[in-house]
C-alpha cells in the first residue's frame, strides 16, 4: 500500500481482485472505507478530489467506483458525467444530502446507486456487492442482443435504441429501466421490482424515483411517435406493451 501517492493509495496481496476507486475528500472517512473495503478483499485506490479521480480512473481502471458528490476541483456529477462517456464501470454516489433531486441528477448522469450520510458499513458492502454481480452478469451475455416490441428495438450491446428509423438518446438509467421493462414486456412489474433490478436497491419511501424515470421514458417514446408503450397498472408498477395511438396513463 502506497500511503505517500498524492492521488491514490494501492493495496494488493498478489492475486486478483476486484478494484474499486473510492472518490471522497473527507480523508478520515476515505481512509475509513479504504480499510474496511480491503478486509473484504478489495484492491483499493483513494482519491480526494475529482480531477484526481479522473486521473487514478485513466491510470487504471476500476471494477466499481465510489463517488462522493461534493469533491474540490470536480464535482462528482462532473466526474460521472465524464467517465459514463468512456465507461459502463459501477458507480455508487455518496453524500450528505438527502435530497429527490440530487437522486435524480445523480442517477440521470449514470450513477448506478446512492447512499446518503450516514449509512452503515453493512448496506454499502452489500449495494457494492449487488453491483458487482450485476455488472459481471451482463458482461457474461453474448454478442448481438436486440430486443424489441413493434418499431421499438434496443441493442444491448451498442446500448442503441431506435424507434424505426429515428434514433432515441437516452441515459445510461433511462436506458437500464427500459432494458429491464422490454425483458419482461407484457408483464406487471411493481415499483420495489424495478428499484431492486434497475437501481439495485429497496429503499423505502423513494419509489417515486421510478416514477420519474417512467415520466421520463414516456416523453422521449410514448409522446413523440404517437403510441402507448409503457402503462400504468394501478396498484402493482408498469407494464410495456406496444399500442399505436393513445396517451399513457
Amino acid at each position: 500500500m502506497c500511503l505517500g501517492a498524492p492521488f491514490w493509495a494501492y493495496y494488493s496481496e498478489g492475486n486478483i481482485m476486484q478494484k474499486i476507486l473510492v472518490v471522497e475528500d473527507e480523508k478520515k472517512l476515505a481512509r475509513y472505507l479504504q480499510l474496511e473495503l480491503m478486509h473484504e478483499g478489495y484492491e483499493i485506490r483513494l482519491a480526494h478530489d475529482g480531477r484526481a479521480a479522473l486521473t487514478a480512473f485513466e491510470e487504471q481502471p476500476s471494477d466499481l467506483i465510489l463517488l462522493d458528490l461534493m469533491l474540490p476541483e470536480l464535482s462528482g456529477i462532473e466526474v460521472c458525467r465524464r467517465i459514463r462517456q468512456k465507461s459502463a464501470v459501477p458507480i455508487i454516489m455518496l453524500t450528505a444530502k438527502d435530497d429527490v433531486s440530487d437522486k435524480v441528477m445523480g442517477l440521470d448522469m449514470g450513477a448506478d446507486d446512492y447512499m446518503t450520510k450516514p449509512f452503515a458499513i453493512e448496506e454499502l458492502l452489500a449495494r457494492i456487492r449487488v453491483a458487482l454481480k450485476r455488472n459481471a452478469e451482463e458482461a457474461g451475455h453474448g454478442g448481438g442482443r436486440t430486443l424489441s416490441e413493434g418499431l421499438l428495438s434496443l441493442d444491448r450491446d451498442s446500448r442503441e435504441v431506435k424507434f424505426g428509423e429515428a434514433d432515441i438518446q437516452l441515459t445510461k438509467k433511462e436506458f437500464d429501466l427500459l432494458e429491464y421493462l422490454m425483458l419482461n414486456r407484457n408483464v406487471a412489474i411493481s415499483r420495489n421490482e424495478l428499484l431492486d433490478k434497475v437501481w439495485g436497491y429497496s429503499y423505502a419511501g423513494d419509489t417515486n424515483v421510478v416514477d420519474v424515470y417512467i415520466r421520463y421514458l414516456r416523453c422521449k417514446l410514448d409522446d413523440p411517435f404517437h403510441v402507448k408503450l409503457i402503462h400504468t397498472v394501478r396498484g402493482v408498477g408498469y407494464l410495456l406493451r406496444l399500442e399505436e395511438g393513445g396517451e399513457a396513463e
